[in-house]
């Protein structure tokens, strides 16, 4: 059986093990057969002589190292020893086998069982489903594991918390968390692993986690045990989770629609052993579970709802502002449809009632932007704020002078039965309010801190909406992500159950919400859209470039410099030009260049009015709308919307029947009330299914609305980008260390996808008449490029960010790399220009494709030092 031990020998190690797994070359096994091969192998393998031992070997050693308990690791070293280090005559046990499918209890004698009825379980208290990490538990290393079960058993739950060998959960999910008839048993799955609930820490199967966790249909929160730092590295990390783990272990199990990320334990270093609990996390996290479960179980009648609405900017009588929303029209609707499920509203004849009751009221003789709901005593805020020399530190002695008369603080807003909508009070900085997001060394107001202990405390709320995009309490100072005790938006918060209505469009500042604020993000859809058209100056200017195109061949040289000179005074008013000096031989081309930005202008795409959550646009709002979702597949119609509207109603046959249909399922999204049936299940604390965010052009994957925004999932870009990636990295690796005109390279370099500007209503906006929105023409000095302020639905940004592509939900291409800027600046330089200043202020070729400057948008690559 010797035989020989080639590659093509039917004997080789390679050919044995093929037939001994009795499958192809090409076939992949799950993690569960792959198991079960592990242990079926070498059992197989103790028959052949040779080469075929050394692979045994390598079988046994993985056996002993993934079961690795203390016992089967004395036996790896053991077995180490007896074959490869001289001592034949060491006894080495077999590795010994654990449950791959089990539980786990603190209290068990061996802390491992297979069977529901050894577990402590009351039988009437509510059920969480926990997963935790086998390797933890044979390893012993569970003393963070124990401190969240003893949390959560004081709170009157019960635990149930399982493992499974591989890095799929479904099988413990579908053993231990249903029931013979396959109903889910648990009120809430918490995941203590970090990782996702398909695949682990590698990758992830977005469509199976899904479908598990849709039919469980409980929340879904994943918490972090510190990996790859140690607690105090965390603790001064400003930062908080390091990159790598942030990826790992929170942005991936977003991607299945987790919410609630919080560092829970960790190791204290080297010297000191395994992992330990950070106590007061393991209590907010158990605070928070409960809070849920309460919710959850609670009759909708009972329930206590706080919606925050908010005003930016400060002091400028925008209350009741969001992006893109109709806030008073949509929180009317939304206040309906809570009373049609059982919720105790006592709903406003109409939106102008509402906004009137939470505008007005009492607000002119308290001379505020709306109305006094409640007074908290300044005594009363004293005594009961635990953080208040922080706050007196930045803001003065109590009350501050923000929402206030000296005597009581104010809760601005207004209660509807067992709802309160209330103002979220301003960031506190007049002339400055976004220096509070960033200055790390400040606290919230007075006035910010008691409103949401009112919430929390007084109004006794059950969960809070935060209602539109966005507010202020994910941007309090604090780490990025993995927060701390001493983070404004933990302390803000509390354990309160939170629900985001965010834009789909903008999932990038979503994500800080889901990660700063516990939110379970609902998305609401961006308003439909028009061409702009033109207006003012810019139709005379129009008409006066046709009048140029129309100029006959043998017109007189005086003429044609007349028309050259209005046209250059016409554009310069509409900012398309200079006023000066006067253009020569060069005018043609110039004139070409203005009709092109003339009719860019004409033909931008921008939103027509605001969007109304639960009100369904008009016809023609979402004809022209699916027109512009459709136009690579309509770009050979003569009329597009024509042929929607043929689609809509039936009538053609010129088109394939699969895009008929995607168009028709598109214009039901487009009409239904999946907005408002997300709200629902969320403040059910419901699972609300995951959805990619992105442009509704770009990305009709967002459809329908009312789902839980992720950001791009990084597993599913195409071969494009990496390529583009690499070519990008090549240059900016011959950087490091140089040295250009006197100035040392760039050390970092950094890729930015940046988010939607936010659109705020105006006045007449908000009061119900939302007329149509030009685009105003662009202006000749910013930093911005000219097409994204005139035609922000084409702009480069859009192109650029990151998104799933309509067709496959496969994101688009990041950015075509550029060349980057040398660095003229020498370091340490006083005065004169900044660097960025200086960078904005050089020309750059545009590379082919028309892709702009690097540091001529937010949304592109930019080269930092």
């Amino acid at each position: 059986m010797g035989g020989g031990t080639g590659p093509r020998s039917p004997w080789s190690p390679a050919m044995i093990l093929r037939r001994l797994s009795g499958r192809s070359k090409q076939s992949r096994l799950s993690g569960e057969d792959q198991l079960r091969q592990l242990k079926r192998i070498p059992r197989l393998l103790r028959f052949i002589p040779g080469t075929a031992q050394d692979v045994r070997a390598y079988y046994l050693i993985l056996q002993y190292w993934l079961s690795g308990s203390v016992e089967n690791m004395s036996g790896l070293v053991r077995f180490l020893l007896q074959r490869y280090g001289g001592s034949p005559a060491l006894p080495a046990p077999e590795p010994r086998e654990y449950p791959e499918v089990g539980l786990y209890h603190p209290d068990l004698e061996r802390r491992v069982t297979e069977t529901l009825d050894r577990l402590p379980l009351a039988p009437d208290a509510p059920r969480v489903g926990v997963l935790v990490m086998r390797s933890y538990i044979l390893a012993g290393n569970t003393a963070h594991y124990d401190a969240v079960v003893r949390a959560l058993e004081a709170r009157g739950l019960a635990v149930v918390a399982a493992f499974n060998a591989g890095l799929d959960n479904r099988p413990a999910i579908a053993r231990y968390f249903r029931d013979a008839d396959g109903r889910p048993t648990i009120d809430l799955l918490l995941g203590l692993t970090g990782f996702s609930l398909v695949g682990g820490p590698a990758y992830n199967d977005v469509d199976a986690a899904t479908e598990t966790l849709t039919g469980l249909d409980v929340p879904y929160l994943v918490v972090q045990p510190l990996e790859l730092q140690t607690v105090a590295e965390w603790e001064h990390d400003p930062r908080g989770l390091a990159p790598l783990q942030a990826t790992l272990q929170v942005a991936l199990p977003e991607l299945e629609g987790a919410t609630g990320p919080m560092v829970f334990g960790g190791s204290r270093g080297a010297a000191n052993g395994g992992a330990v609990p950070i106590t007061d996390r393991v209590e907010r996290l158990a605070d928070r579970v409960r809070a849920l479960i309460d919710l959850r179980r609670r009759e909708r009648a009972a329930r206590k709802l706080a919606i925050v609405t908010f005003a930016f900017p400060p002091n400028a009588g925008n209350a009741g502002t969001a992006a893109y929303l109709a806030v008073f029209e949509s929180l009317h609707h939304t206040l309906r449809r809570l009373q049609a499920e059982g919720w105790t509203v006592e709903l406003p004849a109409d939106a102008a009632e509402l906004q009137a009751r939470l505008l007005e009221g009492n607000a002119a003789s308290a001379g505020t932007m709306g109305n006094i709901a409640a007074r908290i005593p300044v005594d009363d805020h004293v005594r009961r704020e635990p953080h208040l020399d922080q706050l007196e530190r930045v803001w003065g002695p109590a009350p501050g002078k923000q929402l206030t008369d000296g005597r009581d603080l104010f809760v601005l807003g207004a209660q509807f039965g067992n709802v309160f909508v209330g103002i979220q009070p301003g960031f506190g900085i007049e002339g400055d309010p976004m220096r509070l997001l960033f200055d790390r060394e400040l606290a919230p107001t007075h006035a910010f801190s008691a409103f949401y202990r009112w919430i929390r405390e007084d109004f006794g709320a059950d969960v809070v909406l935060h209602f539109g995009t966005h507010g202020a309490l994910e941007f309090m100072p604090g780490k990025q992500v993995g927060l701390g005790e001493g983070c404004w938006p933990d302390r803000l918060l509390g354990a309160l159950p939170n629900v985001y209505l965010y834009a789909s469009n903008n999932p990038s500042e979503g994500v800080l919400a889901k990660r700063r604020a516990a939110a379970t993000l609902v998305s609401y859809l961006t308003p439909p859209i028009s061409h702009a058209g033109l207006y003012r100056g810019l139709l005379d200017l129009k008409t006066s470039l046709d009048r140029w195109r129309s100029l006959p061949p043998d017109v007189d040289a005086e003429s044609r410099g007349t028309l050259v000179e209005v046209l250059q005074a016409q554009a310069a008013a509409v900012d398309l030009a200079e006023a000066a000096p006067a253009w020569n031989g060069d005018a043609p081309q110039r004139i070409d260049a203005l009709r092109d930005q003339v009719l860019e202008l004409e033909y931008a795409l921008i939103p027509n009015g605001l969007h109304v959550v639960g009100q369904a646009p008009a016809l023609e709002e979402r004809v022209g709308l699916l027109a512009a979702m459709f136009a690579t597949e309509l770009q050979a119609a003569a009329d597009p919307q024509a042929e929607v509207r043929a689609m809509l109603a039936g009538t053609t046959t010129a088109w394939p029947s699969a895009l008929v249909t995607e168009v028709c399922e598109a214009d039901a999204h487009l009409c239904g009330s999946a907005e408002l049936d997300g709200l629902v299940r969320a403040l059910d604390a419901r699972f609300v299914p995951p959805v990619c965010g992105g442009d509704l052009l770009r990305t009709r994957t967002v459809l329908p609305a009312g789902r839980n925004l992720h950001r791009f999932d990084p597993g599913r870009l195409p071969s494009a980008p990496r390529r583009a990636g690499r070519h990008t990295a090549r240059p900016i690796a011959s950087w490091r260390g140089t040295t250009r005109m006197g100035t040392a390279g760039p050390e970092t370099s950094r890729w930015c996808s940046g988010a939607p500007t936010t659109s705020r209503p105006r006045p007449a906006d908000r009061a119900g008449a939302r007329p149509p929105r030009r685009a105003a023409p662009p202006r000749r000095a910013g930093a911005r490029d000219r097409r994204e302020r005139s035609c922000p639905s084409r702009s480069w940004a859009a192109r650029a960010s990151t998104s799933c592509s309509p067709s496959g939900g496969v994101p688009r291409p990041a950015a075509v790399p550029v060349a980057p800027p040398r660095l003229r600046l020498p370091a340490g330089r006083a005065g004169g220009r900044t660097r960025a200043r200086q960078l904005r202020a050089r020309p750059h070729p545009r590379p082919r494709g028309g892709t702009p400057p690097p540091d001529r948008d937010r949304g592109v690559a930019r080269v930092q030092q």
